[in-house]
């Protein structure tokens, strides 16, 4: 089956690779071609033999796969699978294990026989494990050979557990984890210390003998491994390369994770293209950085030495073409994102402390022009609080009835379930209720107090606590229609003229994803209905920037700004110091990363000739589409 019309091919790639409007889009399509070999291997009385993964990547597809069991009676009872993989040490029933998350996530819900169903245990012994690993290499041949094969990929490049540098030949196998697969593995184990060091895995020789291969990946941070995979050679410091062996393989992608491919990024490095204003830009910002020149120093040379002469004869001379790029960027700069007229404008963030990180700088001016400012807190964020904060709370409190004599009758209570819960926890399991309540109230008081800093009075916060995050772990629900009801009641309440939304789609935990699709419905729900909509302007958070290409509002900060936003993300105290999860490959704090994008935003106007600001916060706006 060929990718519907809404994947567009990426040219000159290895492998081939199709770009899909979103991930659900993606999830769609391969959940229809497993149901379309299903429902052929049952009209022949054959079982389909399924490869399968586990994480949020390919979650989408299981939950598609659900759908069709449900909806349209798709009946798996003849089909087999086998998984990718499974960590070393943890037994099936563990909150972590691949083996809970499979039956929690899909095997539950469909008519797939248990016996049928294979997953590697990672409770064998290790006098035992090669056999094991032997009998389930024997296994799938037994069945036939895979079928399908569901691949996510790991930022270092692995599929399946088969971590940098892979062998081309392995079988099924202990490995031992790469540091990054840990680091990654970390918020799912609650810290990095946690974390499995072995696990079982299908070798890259196991995986390539699968009839058909599917790689899903999405986000900015898969972009640059996605590259290497499919543009680079073949490297057993890159496993996923060793895909291009197979005759069979379909990468599927989201715009992020495809954007750093050279047809998409780069697409006049590879011939003739169809200029607009958009790949234009793209284009000149590029050749700015190139040849390390502002905006209105290129020249008609610059634009041919690097490709470019096909935009100059076009659109030229270059002097022209260079110059309505620097007068669209200009158009960037707004000291007052809101307008000077008085209006309600409501920020959405997706934790406790994204306003502030994000677009404290922004909020700060936005008072500051009178305007009726409300801030949304979408998730309670009490799973990223160290159990620490929490006992140094619970000892306040209680400290505090002993002293004072207040609730006396409930500080028993309070140290069963608090105090003595922490001591009895164990690694990596998940909290209590009541350490879950205390953890969101430090989380609530930091939004409050921190908010506060910005000049945005108590009674303009909201506090939804949805319900799709309330798990107790990093893995969250999918929304439901309650999630979309509160933030659709807020909205009308408020009724804000601007709106604020976090579109870094490159949290590494996905709350700001769903956060987004959730805001995004409720739009939609409230236009269909014949309400207008707000402007809305997209954010990043502490991951990473707009590109300066993408940019459509640049808001500039002068130093005190950025000090009073420094000192409104001090206020989350529990997130200072070491955030318990501050995502990959950057430990800095929350405030030093923000720092440093807004001056780096600021420097990347000024080096291509732009005014110099001190610092810049950057919007884009919503294209309307869902994610």
């Amino acid at each position: 089956m060929k990718p519907k019309p809404t994947a567009n091919p990426v040219p000159a790639t290895h492998i081939p690779c199709y770009v899909f409007e979103s991930n659900l889009e993606a999830a769609r399509h391969v959940a229809q071609t497993i149901a379309n070999t299903i429902r052929e291997r049952n009209a022949f009385g054959r079982s389909a033999v399924l490869g399968l993964a586990t994480g949020s990547t390919p979650v989408g597809v299981y939950r598609e796969l659900i759908r069709m069991h449900r909806e349209e009676g798709l009946d798996l009872s003849s089909v087999v699978t086998f998984n990718l993989d499974e960590y070393y040490g943890l037994e099936p029933a563990q909150l972590q294990s691949y083996h809970r998350w499979m039956y929690e996530s899909f095997f539950d819900h469909v008519n797939i026989p248990p016996e049928n169903i294979h997953i590697p245990d990672g409770t064998i012994g290790p006098d035992e494990v090669d056999e094991h690993c032997r009998r389930y290499e024997e296994a799938i041949r037994r069945a036939g050979g895979i079928d399908i094969q569901l691949l996510g990929i790991g930022r270092n490049g692995h599929i399946g557990f088969n971590e940098p540098p892979a062998m081309r030949a392995s079988r099924t196998r202990v490995v031992t984890l790469d540091p990054v697969t840990r680091k990654d593995a970390a918020s799912d184990f609650f810290h990095l210390e946690n974390v499995p060091s072995q696990a079982l895995s299908m070798g890259v020789a196991t995986i390539l003998e699968a009839r058909k291969i599917f790689l899903l990946a999405f986000g900015e941070h898969k972009s640059r491994i996605i590259r290497a995979a499919v543009e680079d050679p073949v490297s057993e410091r890159v496993p996923a390369s060793f895909l291009r062996e197979h005759s069979d393989v379909s990468f599927l992608l989201d715009a992020a994770s495809a954007d750093e491919l050279t047809g998409r990024a780069t697409p006049w490095l590879l011939g003739a293209v169809e200029w607009n204003d958009a790949l234009t830009k793209r284009a000149v910002l590029w050749l700015c950085e190139q040849t390390g020149k502002a905006l209105l120093k290129l020249d008609a040379d610059d634009f041919r030495r690097h490709g470019l002469h096909q935009l100059v004869r076009n659109h030229g001379p270059a002097s022209r073409v260079a110059h309505r790029v620097f007068r669209r960027l200009m158009e960037t700069i707004e000291y007052h994102p809101a307008g000077i007229e008085p209006q309600r404008v409501l920020c959405f963030s997706p934790h406790p402390d994204d306003d502030v990180i994000s677009m404290g700088g922004t909020l700060i001016r936005l008072v500051e022009d009178r305007h009726d400012v409300h801030v949304a807190y979408m998730t309670s964020g009490n799973i990223a609080v160290f159990d620490h904060d929490a006992r140094q709370l619970a000892d306040l409190m209680t400290e505090l009835n002993r002293r004072f004599g207040i609730d006396e009758q409930k500080t028993p209570d309070l140290e069963t379930h608090v105090l003595q819960v922490l001591d009895r926890k164990k690694p990596g399991e998940p909290d209590s209720d009541a350490v879950m309540k205390i953890k969101e109230l430090i989380r609530w008081s930091e939004a409050k107090s921190a908010a506060g800093v910005c000049g945005i009075p108590e009674e303009n916060l909201h506090f939804l606590s949805l319900p799709f995050y309330q798990t107790g772990t990093v893995a969250k629900k999918p929304p439901t229609e309650e999630d979309i009801r509160r933030v659709r009641e807020l909205i009308e309440q408020v009724q804000p003229g601007q709106l604020y939304v976090a579109g870094d789609l490159t949290d590494p935990h996905g709350t700001h994803r769903v956060c987004a699709q959730v805001i995004f419905a409720a739009l939609a729900q409230i236009e269909q209905s014949g309400g207008s909509l707000p402007d809305v302007l997209l954010y990043r958070g502490a991951w990473q920037e707009w590109a300066p290409h993408v940019i459509e509002v640049a808001v500039p900060l002068s130093p005190k700004d950025l000090e009073v936003k420094k000192q409104a993300i001090f206020r989350h105290e529990s997130q200072k110091d070491s955030a318990l999860f501050p995502g990959p490959d950057d430990p800095r704090e929350f405030w030093q990363r923000a720092e440093d994008r807004n001056r780096r935003t600021a420097d990347v106007y000024n080096q291509i000739g732009l005014p110099e600001y001190y610092a810049l916060e950057a919007f884009v706006h919503w294209n309307g589409q869902p994610i």
